[in-house]
Order: structure tokens, then C-alpha cells, then sequence
């Protein structure tokens, strides 16, 4: 009965584990797509779904006041919470709606975070989650045409969806032992039965 038990207890944790996912950190100037080089990140094949996501309020920046912005870019008006990666006081309008840049043979919002598999670049933003455009390595970029004013980084979460064939998933390890616990439990029963006999 307690192997029953234990097997039940580590499915239950294996379920609950969330997918694996790495964190990669994208400085708006070393990474930036103009001046700087993409920050390689995790292999993928073309059709693999993956997934990446920032926190709203971590913040990157391309120069003088209005230029703070997330990942999704400088598409709207940010005011300052007096605790952000800006440093200015409370209510301080730090970022603005600004034009699209084109580069690569695509149009995205400067500070936008953008990433490319293969030299085919798409606008990723705060946060994406769908199938590779390509194969090859997923680079990062903090999209812009002058890296010589950027400043600060923002922390980028991938997770990637094994292909078919490829390693389990949690909650597949998780059906798996408890199946091992319980033909292992059968198992017992059986022997002990055939020595009671």
C-alpha cells in the first residue's frame, strides 16, 4: 500500500512541475539590432512551438527621455513608477508612440523585442508563443537603429515544446511511474500470493 502511495505522491509532483524554461538576459546595447549582435539562445526546428515572455515592468531603453519601454516597444505613453529601471520620479512621462523601424526586411517598433531563426526575423514583443518560422538558432535583438545610447536589459523566458519522439513531457513522466509503481505493486501481490499458496 505505501508503494501505491509513493508512486501516487512523486506523479502528482512530477505533474505539477511546470515546463522547463530558461531565462536569457538581452542588453538593448550589446544586443541591439543596429551596432550590436543577437544574443543565441536555444535551437529550434522549424514548426516546434516555443514560447517567450517578459515581465511588464522590466524596461530597456534607446536614449533621451521619451525612450523607456518594454519588450513590446515604443508603441504607447509610460509614465514612471518612481521604482523602475528609468529612475525617474513618480509620473514622469519616460516613453512615447514612436514610428516603426525597418530593417532585415521587416517593420517593428524600436525597443521592440525581436528575434531571429535562420536570418528571418519576427517581432516577438513582450510576450509570443507559436511555432518556429525556421530552423536554427533563436537569437534575440533589442530592435533600434543606434546602439551607442541604449541602455539596460531585459530578462527573456523560453520554453520549448519537444518535437514528437523527443523527451517526455512532466506530466507524461508522471502517468509513466505511477503505471511502474503500480505493475511493481501487482507484481508483489502475485509472489506473495503464489508463496501463501
Amino acid at each position: 500500500m505505501h508503494s501505491i502511495k509513493g508512486a501516487a505522491f512523486a506523479a502528482m509532483l512530477l505533474a505539477a512541475l511546470p515546463a522547463g524554461a530558461t531565462t536569457f538576459v538581452v542588453d538593448a546595447s550589446l544586443n541591439s539590432s543596429s551596432g550590436g549582435a543577437g544574443l543565441a539562445t536555444v535551437a529550434l526546428t522549424s514548426g516546434q512551438f516555443f514560447s517567450t515572455s517578459t515581465a511588464a515592468n522590466d524596461l530597456w531603453n534607446a536614449g533621451a527621455l521619451p525612450r523607456w519601454s518594454n519588450a513590446n516597444g515604443l508603441v504607447a505613453p509610460l509614465y514612471a513608477t518612481g521604482t523602475d529601471d528609468s529612475g525617474q520620479a513618480a509620473g514622469t512621462l519616460i516613453g512615447w508612440n514612436f514610428p516603426l523601424w525597418t530593417q532585415h526586411g521587416i517593420s517593428a517598433p524600436y525597443n521592440a523585442l525581436v528575434g531571429s531563426i535562420g536570418g528571418i526575423y519576427q517581432v516577438l514583443g513582450a510576450n509570443f508563443t507559436g511555432p518556429a518560422w525556421n530552423t536554427g538558432v533563436l537569437q534575440l535583438y533589442f530592435w533600434d537603429e543606434n546602439s551607442g545610447d541604449n541602455t539596460e536589459h531585459v530578462a527573456v523566458n523560453i520554453a520549448v515544446r519537444p518535437l514528437a519522439g523527443g523527451v517526455p513531457e512532466p506530466a507524461s513522466w508522471a502517468m509513466m511511474l505511477t503505471g511502474f509503481g503500480l505493475a511493481g505493486t501487482a507484481m508483489r501481490r502475485r509472489r506473495s500470493a503464489a508463496v501463501t499458496a
